[in-house]
């Protein structure tokens, strides 16, 4: 089952207009883009995503809702130049949830679970040349360690990627579990008893296979620069890394310029573009009871209030 984190605060937090021109940047397996589409009944509704899967799905899922939506397949590094393709160059609202959806983690054979057996992949995009498998039986012990720590914030780092050369000489690493096996065996016990110690690993590994936090910045910016005044940009975050991203870009076009800030008058031309609406919203309560996955979850919300 797709579980849509803060599916109510995510919407409500679009102000969605029945004529309006939304985006959602991540389309997974629909949850958002289907509230979106019976909301905007007169509006158009451009969804993205790489999963081929997840694409097949939404489409028949969201033809029952309507018909006003296209689905492109692509990263969403490339919205602005793809809606730019379609003579779109202005939207009401822009969505990202950027967590790896329920059913890529609950299919072993995506290779994204470290509950389950399946071949070392984590690609987003099945078109990637560039899987976990190729990371984990290439990179260097460096690599691996910067990687490990740098992505997953894993103190065990060093001790992991040593270990993962040490294994690798004997044959390739190819499945979850045996990269699970040997991440257990990095780090001392009492530090795989109440969370499982694969996770932040595998986090790490998924971040670069997917080069995740590369085109995030990039990704933000152009959102930004395609909404209309009065709309607003969305982003659901899942660990701390992303978080700092789009906080710092909401933050920086959010402020006064700097070389201007003490004049008593400021000229408009270097006024903010646009307002901060939440500094973060998190999941309720409920949500959390319901939903274990939801618990990193970060929504921080954006409003345009000015022409560049």
């Amino acid at each position: 089952m797709h579980y849509s984190v803060m599916l109510k605060e995510a919407i409500n937090s679009l102000n969605l207009k029945e004529d309006g021109t939304y985006v959602d940047a991540t389309l997974g397996y629909a949850g958002h883009s289907s509230v979106i589409l019976s909301r905007i009944k007169r509006g158009f509704l451009f969804a993205f995503d790489q999963d081929i899967d997840a694409i097949s799905f939404s489409n028949e899922k969201l033809k029952e809702i309507g018909s006003n939506f296209s689905i492109i397949k692509s990263n969403f590094l490339f919205m602005k130049e793809k809606l730019n393709e379609l003579n779109v160059f202005q939207v009401d609202g822009i969505l990202f949830d950027l967590g790896v959806s329920s059913p890529q983690l609950d299919t072993a054979s995506r290779g994204f679970s470290y509950l389950k057996e399946g071949r070392l992949d984590m690609r987003m995009d099945k078109d990637n040349p560039f899987s976990a498998y190729d990371l984990v039986n290439t990179y260097s012990e460096k690599d691996l360690a910067r990687i490990i720590f740098s992505y997953g914030e894993e103190k065990y780092a060093k001790s992991i990627a040593r270990n993962i050369i040490k294994k690798r000489e004997e044959k390739p690493i190819e499945t979850t579990l045996e990269l699970v096996n040997i991440i257990k065996h990095s780090m001392p016990y009492k530090d795989t008893i109440e969370k499982n110690p694969a996770r932040r690993t595998f986090q790490a590994i998924r971040i670069e296979v997917n080069h995740e936090l590369e085109i995030l910045d990039e990704s933000i910016r152009n959102a930004l620069s395609l909404i209309k005044v009065g709309g607003r940009v969305s982003v659901i975050t899942f660990h701390s890394l992303e978080d700092k991203i789009v906080k710092n870009i909401f933050k920086e076009v959010s402020s006064v310029d700097k070389v201007v800030q003490g004049l008593p008058e400021v000229p408009d031309e270097y006024l903010p573009k646009f307002k901060i609406i939440n500094e973060v919203i998190l999941p309720s309560y409920d949500e959390l009871e319901e939903n274990h996955r939801s618990r990193s979850s970060r929504l921080r919300v954006i409003e345009r209030i000015r022409e560049d």
